[in-house]
């Protein structure tokens, strides 16, 4: 078995993950788009818009400012000149994945969710799920208010909220889970519920893939994703269960798909893709969302480049180390500082409550470089500048930086 070591699998990973490849010159567009998704495969979706939604952000941390319409009008518009390239379903988590990937997620590779306890309430009551299904064929795409409120007789329901849903809520979140709804649209973040049929061509709804050929699918594409990650590392981006993975894995090695690798620092064994590359040196900046696929998998994180990375959005204010809605900030393969990010739209500022620079590097640099990609954060949002607030050990030095 190869060893490698860990700084050339760190630059294998940030090659798959398209951190090696130039910004674009020109203004991003739908090939850009295309190239970001052919390695990441997944855009994960998150309700939290503190600073910018989270299938926004890995593309500007690749492609730098783009039009955030030409994700929209990928995942939520069609036409037969530009057809969809994003359909919604869950993958990691509740996700964007391109259209043509839909049977490998619904072909049974993949366990079912947390919504997989409401098929209790499908069971019980079926009328109900025929009556959503029919409210949404003739009215749709809606959101589950407007369908609870399209109902009548016996299957009424009063609108829940999200700790407390109806059961109309939690009979489309099953529906969506399973593949007969998935989103047509969405007005600001509410997701509005269509039949997948009329979301997704039918040649892509036709296909059948068996569940174990599917797996193989799913986690090849995981690999190709990460270049170098263990069995549970491509277990976590799709959330497979132990079992299919391990089948796949050895199936794709078999194959010559994968490689068995040892990375020196890490003790499970490791899987490089047969197509992964291994550029020189990476250069470049980017702020990467707490969804990123590059960060999402902490442990993997730490394995990779010794980054402690926890999100604190449910830790009480007190007790946040680093603070609400953390970006690490990637310099030149390293990951070498990190920053609490607020998008104030009142005061059309892009707030910084906190930064804070890794042990051993260039504080200087990593202030002028992060001042700069802040810069053109703020600007991508529509915001007028930076404000720096008191928190971290980095927090004087990129106020000076920033000029604030």
């Amino acid at each position: 078995m190869k060893t490698v070591r860990l700084d050339v699998a760190r630059r294998t990973v940030l090659a798959a993950q398209g951190f090696a490849d130039p910004r674009p010159s020109v203004a991003p567009d739908r090939r850009h788009l295309r190239r970001v998704l052919s390695r990441l495969h997944v855009l994960q979706l998150d309700s939290v818009n503190v600073a910018v939604r989270a299938h926004y952000a890995p593309l500007f941390a690749r492609l730098g400012p783009y039009d955030r319409e030409l994700v929209d009008a990928a995942a939520w518009t069609h036409s037969a000149r530009r057809p969809r390239l994003l359909v919604e379903c869950w993958a990691h988590e509740a996700s964007l994945v391109p259209v043509e990937d839909w049977p490998l997620l619904h072909s049974g590779a993949k366990p079912r969710g947390w919504w997989r306890h409401y098929g209790r309430i499908a069971d019980a009551e079926p009328a109900l799920v025929d009556d959503v299904l029919a409210v949404v064929k003739e009215l749709g795409p809606l959101g589950a208010g407007a369908i609870e409120r399209a109902l009548s007789g016996p299957t009424a329901r009063t609108p829940g909220s999200w700790w407390d849903r109806s059961d109309v809520k939690k009979v489309c979140e099953w529906l969506f889970g399973i593949g007969e709804l998935t989103t047509g649209a969405r007005r600001g973040f509410e997701r509005l519920y269509d039949l997948s049929e009329r979301v997704l061509p039918p040649d892509v709804l036709a296909r059948t893939v068996d569940a174990r050929t599917a797996a193989r699918g799913l986690v090849e594409r995981a690999a190709r994703a990460y270049g170098v990650a263990t069995e549970p590392d491509l277990r976590d981006y799709y959330r497979l269960a132990p079992e299919v993975t391990r089948q796949a894995v050895a199936e794709l090695v078999e194959a010559g798909v994968l490689e068995r690798v040892r990375v020196d620092t890490w003790r499970a064994p490791a899987y490089r893709h047969a197509d992964a590359t291994t550029p020189r040196r990476v250069e470049g900046r980017a702020l990467l969302c707490p969804f990123d696929p590059l960060v999402w998998e902490r442990s993997r994180t730490e394995r990779l480049f010794g980054f402690r990375y926890r999100i604190e959005i449910y830790v009480p204010e007190a007790e946040r180390v680093h603070g609400y809605y953390v970006f690490p900030f990637l310099l030149d393969g390293a990951l070498v500082a990190r920053v609490d990010l607020k998008a104030d739209r009142a005061a059309g500022v892009l707030r910084v409550p906190g930064a804070f620079a890794e042990s051993g590097v260039e504080r200087g640099r990593v202030a002028a470089e992060l001042a700069a990609e802040l810069g053109v954060m703020a600007a991508w949002l529509g915001l007028d500048g930076v404000s720096v607030g008191e928190r971290g050990d980095l927090a004087a030095d990129l106020r000076r930086a920033v000029g604030d």
